[in-house]
């Protein structure tokens, strides 16, 4: 049995989708169904419901979905034994928000290459309800969000949180310690409308009874750095990325009373029963972060 057309078929059950499964593999669609064609004429059963556009598996796909899974697991349980002490090849697509870009990501980045010399990296960095779909649909193997995925087949690790801080310009904002009262006078930048850091500023404005003179959503760390430099405002950023900012002239952190709520980071990932690649990545990421 092909274990190339198993595997083809693994993912397009998993990720309920031929295309989504041919992006996965880095073939064609056309390549896809031929896979899923040849494995059934060699099973002698249908393993795709194809009577209209909705994706089911007939009850046979079921039961092979199962075998599937240990045929694959089984596969690299002998190349791990065959291998021998050999460091594994790491393809790995990797996703992150801008905050753990501007964090911990490129150092982490370089140990991880460290670690597995033979790393094929493929980076991006988005909100986190686009990487959220694209862990979803398995167009990246592991994403850094702010939010869990909640999706079938995705797992998620909860990642320590990061501490929170505004971030001002030494000119402008010369109080020593900042009340809550005191953003009444000033614009603020947060992330995104929506995003857990917007959504954190905004209960706690309220909670304290505050309104400033404008809450801006802006996705862009350098670009809120740029505007506080310019004395636009004031922002929100995580501590971390702040105190690494290449360009810091002219910044400082605001000493505040009431600290902001800290950003919550998720690790998910789809489980993969023929390469243990993204557990191992996931790992030397939590070492990474708890070791920083």
């Amino acid at each position: 049995m092909n274990l190339r057309f198993v595997e083809a078929f693994y993912w397009v059950a998993t990720l309920q989708s031929v295309s989504r499964a041919a992006e996965k593999l880095f073939i064609t669609q056309s390549a896809m169904s031929a896979r899923i064609a040849a494995l059934e004429d060699e099973l002698g059963t249908v393993l795709l419901d194809r009577r209209d556009k909705q994706f089911r598996l007939t009850m046979a796909g079921q039961r092979f979905l199962k075998h599937a899974s240990r045929l694959l697991e089984l596969q690299r349980e002998i190349k791990q034994e065959m291998g021998g002490e050999a460091p594994p090849e790491v393809q790995m697509r990797v996703g992150a928000i801008e905050s753990v870009l501007h964090s911990w990501l490129i150092p982490w980045v370089e140990q991880l290459r460290g670690e597995y010399p033979a790393l094929e990296l493929e980076l991006s960095v988005e909100t986190t309800p686009v990487l959220i779909d694209l862990v979803r649909r398995g167009a990246m193997d592991i994403v850094f969000t702010a939010s869990p995925a909640n999706a079938e087949g995705v797992r998620t690790k909860a990642l320590p949180p990061m501490e929170m801080a505004f971030l001002g310009n030494a000119k402008i904002h010369r109080k020593r310690v900042w009340r809550m009262a005191d953003f009444a006078d000033v614009d603020v930048m947060t992330f995104q409308r929506g995003s857990v850091p917007h959504l954190a500023l905004v209960d706690q404005l309220k909670a304290a009874g505050v309104q400033p003179r404008k809450i801006h959503a802006i996705s862009s760390i350098s670009a809120m750095v740029q505007l506080v430099q310019g004395g636009f405002g004031v922002a929100t950023l995580p501590l971390a990325a702040a105190k690494r900012l290449p360009d810091t002239s002219g910044l400082k952190i605001l000493r505040c009373e009431q600290p902001l709520p800290p950003l919550p980071i998720h690790a998910n990932y789809r489980v993969d029963p023929s390469s243990g690649n993204a557990e191992l990545v996931l790992k030397s990421a939590l070492a990474f972060v708890a070791n920083s």
